[in-house]
């Protein structure tokens, strides 16, 4: 082939390429923009909505894109790992490290086990090829739950368990996967110290390799203010992380999680201002809500209900496996948790955490990344795209309805209309100050007719804000918990001038090294001690 031939094929690659991206970026944006505008389907999590229209054009045969898994693995994995673990609350994680832990190591273990026996047992694949099926189904992947947790405001503990157990048990599946995947391939016998000697080195580079870049980059934004180098600093670490890591024969997933949380919760505070933080946070969550729209639907686009009518045996069989073996991780270990730690995960939170154990991208990632020459490969596809569409449509569509009936929906309606209260008041009161601080001269200058305009701005804004001082008032007067929301607030801001001023002196040579916060314990002594006074009030 000549070389203008070939460059003309690439040319009419690239544009077919593109044409196909265009249109995925279409479809998925006009089911977000429907979801939206009619009340009916805003009951619908918007990544179910997005299977559902991907599965709709599966069964009328209209492909969008060729999906490969390491288009997902590489691609689209980091940013919605990093995304999670940016926004998860060290401090929150911390207070349920155990039951996050137990979830995501023994209940890995346990599905994969469960899952294996179950399909071994009650169908003709082998043990070998049951044990890949299982590693590819014990990644949870609750997007739309939590999603749905936070917008009807379940608790903050029932969220956080959720999404630090799917963080962390997806770099665990992962592993388990890259393990087991040997044996059916006769490349590898099974060998359970070799086994946990593996699985030790997978983790320990990927928290290593997580922890040199998440630091590293976490001091170096201390010595400048650059907010779109910082916002790609972050884009770089999650990608770098997850390459560097499966570079160096560890777990890219644990490592671009653990560059996340720290990046999140270290290197955000000491090194970014808050505009600049705020900045990353809506980049990131652009990104993850751009990359999730492709994701689902692609999920559903994919499947080829042919083969999963020959299979339909497996397919069951390989459902209750899942949710069988999830609940004996979570009301086992759920109960086993209660007992060595102060959390009380209850009856009721247990059930959601059970059936909002949903499976997706990670799950369908590695089923087609299992090798085309191992015979019960389509096997394993099409249970994955079974299972994946079960908890998608029917549980995933059920968790709200459960949440109700269980009465664990919080207040966070109620809070949100406090906050913007809030919000709007700092808005406010910043607009007074400027009218405030115009001078009678300043203000003549502008004209007799603005200047009539600036005093009636005046009294007007004075008058909004006397409104929302009495909003709040009420809110605070039948609801005295909202006064935490506040008080927490006023605690970020206090955190943030000192880290801020930290930072500002080593930019300035001033400072070494970063000090540690000194106002953190006197702050949230003082924050228990005024909302132990408001309850005693």
């Amino acid at each position: 082939m000549s070389v203008e031939a070939a460059a003309e094929l690439s040319a009419v690659s690239i544009k077919g390429n593109l044409e196909q991206f265009l249109v995925v970026l279409s479809v998925s944006l006009s089911v977000a923009t429907i979801s939206r505008l009619f009340s009916w389907f805003r009951s619908i999590p918007y990544t179910l909505l997005l299977v559902i229209v991907g599965s709709g054009l599966a069964f009328v045969d209209v492909r969008l894109v060729n999906l490969s898994p390491e288009l997902i693995l590489e691609i689209f994995l980091p940013p919605l790992l990093f995304e999670a673990a940016w926004n998860m609350r060290w401090k929150d994680l911390k207070q349920s490290w155990f039951p996050v832990s137990i979830f995501a190591v023994l209940g890995v273990i346990i599905s994969v086990l469960g899952v294996a026996w179950a399909v071994s047992t009650f169908t003709p694949l082998s043990l070998p090829i049951a044990l890949l099926l299982g590693a590819s189904l014990a990644a949870t992947d609750p997007v739309s739950v939590v999603a749905l947790f936070r917008e009807l405001g379940a608790s903050k503990r029932l969220t956080t368990i959720m999404e630090g157990e799917s963080l962390f048990n997806d770099g665990v599946a992962v592993v388990a996967f890259l393990l087991l995947v040997g044996i059916p391939l006769g490349v590898q016998e099974f060998s359970l110290t070799e086994t946990i000697s593996r699985f030790g080195v997978f983790v320990g580079i990927g928290v290593g390799v997580g922890g040199l870049i998440g630091f590293g980059i976490s001091y170096l934004t201390q010595r400048f203010d650059l907010p779109l180098v910082e916002q790609s600093l972050t884009l770089v670490s999650a990608y770098g992380t997850y390459l560097i890591a499966e570079e160096l024969g560890g777990s890219g997933v644990i490592g671009v999680v653990t560059v996340g949380l720290i990046l999140g919760n270290f290197g955000s505070r000491i090194g970014m201002n808050p505009r600049t933080r705020l900045i990353v946070s809506e980049f990131w969550e652009f990104l993850a809500f751009f990359v999730n729209s492709i994701v689902f639907l692609l999920i559903g686009d994919q499947i080829n209900f042919g083969s999963l009518g020959s299979n339909l045996g497996l397919i069951i069989v390989a459902i209750s496996a899942v949710v069988v073996t999830r609940m004996i991780v979570i009301f086992g270990l759920g109960n086993l948790s209660n007992l060595f730690t102060e959390i009380d995960i209850n009856f009721r939170e247990q059930t959601v955490l059970w059936w909002g154990g949903l499976r997706g991208g990670v799950s369908i990632a590695l089923a087609l990344s299992v090798p085309e020459i191992l015979d019960g490969r389509q096997e394993i596809i099409d249970a994955v795209f079974g299972v994946v569409l079960f908890t998608l449509l029917i549980q995933g569509l059920t968790v709200q309805f459960l949440l109700e009936r269980l009465n664990l929906i919080g207040d966070q309606p109620l809070r949100q209309e406090y906050s913007e209260a809030l919000a709007r008041r700092t808005a406010l009161n910043r607009v007074l100050k400027y009218l405030a601080n115009l001078g009678e001269d300043e203000i003549n200058e502008e004209g007799d007719r603005a200047a009539e305009f600036l005093r009636y701005q005046y009294s007007l804004v004075k008058g909004q804000l006397q409104s929302i001082e009495e909003e709040l008032e009420v809110l605070r007067r039948d609801h005295p918990s909202l006064m935490s929301i506040e008080l927490e607030q006023v605690r970020e801001r206090l955190l943030d001038i000192e880290a801020d001023t930290y930072a500002e002196l080593i930019r300035s040579g001033d400072l070494n090294e970063n000090l540690s916060p000194l106002l953190r314990g006197a702050i949230d002594e003082a924050i228990a001690r005024t909302l132990h006074e408001e309850t005693e009030a």
